[in-house]
């Protein structure tokens, strides 16, 4: 089923992957009035729901923008409409698609800015954060990094607060294709960026031999990885 498109110049840009059973797409986050309305009958009622519970009229036309579009790109994949799309909670609350478990996705945002991974045969994480985004470098790198991460960090504060961000971006990922999300044992999982992005140690089931991770091109105002699971298991054994 084809589905006309409700975007304009702000339609969801295709990333460059690495992977080919994985679609990555970056979207915009700011539609107008006449958009919202439409996107408001693609919503389920528990999304609906949860929108209202936004503390405020941005954050709730941003939470609606997002699913929306989350459903219109599922859509275009399963060759349904938006509104057909069937979202449900699985284990740990990750978001999936009822009865396809070979199919996954995931989004991140930040600002008016989303992106959104789906993939085939594969579980995936993805995360994303602005590169001049205020944070406090020392506690987080207190609570989230490895004792050799924290060592590692450079001596200028502008370059320290960039490396934890693309440290940030990549156990993110991790821990959103895990379901893990905030309780993943960040501290103890181990993560290069040089040459480029891995896993170089952690617990089960953040062992490097499970994972790879790949930086994206998301414009020079972010830092964006992807995190693949290889280790995981469609009829749901991870391991643990």
């Amino acid at each position: 089923m084809s589905v006309e498109s409700p975007f304009a110049d702000d339609a969801p840009t295709p990333l460059a992957s690495a992977v080919a059973t994985v679609a990555l797409w970056w979207c915009s986050l700011d539609a107008p009035a006449a958009r919202r309305a439409r996107f408001e009958t693609w919503l389920a009622p528990a999304e609906h729901a949860r929108m209202q519970r936004f503390g405020t009229a941005a954050l709730q036309q941003r939470y609606l923008a997002g699913r929306a579009t989350l459903r219109w790109l599922l859509g275009r994949e399963l060759g349904v409409a938006p509104v057909d799309v069937a979202l449900v909670r699985g284990p740990r609350g990750r978001p999936r698609l009822d009865g396809l478990p070979s199919i996954d996705f995931n989004v991140s945002h930040t600002g008016e800015r989303m992106l959104v991974g789906i993939g085939h045969d594969v579980r995936l994480g993805v995360d994303v954060e602005r590169r001049d985004r205020t944070i406090n470098t020392e506690g987080i790198a207190r609570k989230f990094l490895t004792d050799d991460e924290r060592v590692a960090l450079a001596a200028t504060a502008d370059v320290a607060r960039q490396q934890v961000l693309r440290l940030w971006t990549c156990k993110e990922a991790l821990s959103k294709a895990t379901g893990d999300a905030l309780s993943a044992p960040f501290g103890r999982i181990a993560v290069a960026l040089e040459p480029a992005p891995r896993v170089i140690g952690g617990p089960s089931p953040y062992t490097p031999r499970e994972w790879s991770l790949h930086s994206l091109d998301a414009g020079d105002a972010h830092f964006a990885t992807l995190a693949l699971w290889h280790g995981y298991d469609a009829a749901g054994r991870d391991g643990r």
